[in-house]
């Protein structure tokens, strides 16, 4: 199997993973979910999940991946906030924790990229 084989299956259990993690522990996430946003932190961290999960069959798939790559680089930039307000909120914490929480932030942008770089490499691609 090819690197750009590798990548999108990668790409999809990095989601699938996260998916799962946000109903297997809620309650690392749920301080993560922005005040602003109306409702409940938990309703959002599930739906979060959700999101992840569904993304991460459609990359998996080769007939949905090219739209499913393009939802998962949205949602990369959609989830930045939830990292912003985690390293203000763990701006005190212990340096392994607020180095863990700041590093997370520049990740964020290779993220992006994998994903559009998924969706250029998918088949039925436009030029």
């Amino acid at each position: 199997m090819s690197r750009s084989e590798r990548s999108p299956l990668l790409l999809a259990g990095l989601l699938a993973a996260a998916g799962t993690a946000h109903f297997a522990a809620p309650r690392r996430f749920d301080p993560l979910v922005p005040r602003s946003l109306p409702g409940s932190p938990r309703t959002w961290t599930c739906a979060s999940g959700a999101v992840e999960l569904v993304l991460a069959a459609g990359v998996a798939l080769p007939r949905t991946r090219r739209a499913a790559a393009l939802a998962t680089a949205a949602f990369f930039v959609g989830v930045f906030p939830a990292n912003v307000k985690m390293a203000v909120d763990w701006r005190h914490r212990p340096t392994p924790q607020k180095a863990a929480a700041f590093g997370r932030l520049p990740l964020q942008l290779p993220l992006v990229l994998w994903a559009r770089g998924v969706a250029n490499g998918a088949e039925g691609r436009r030029p």
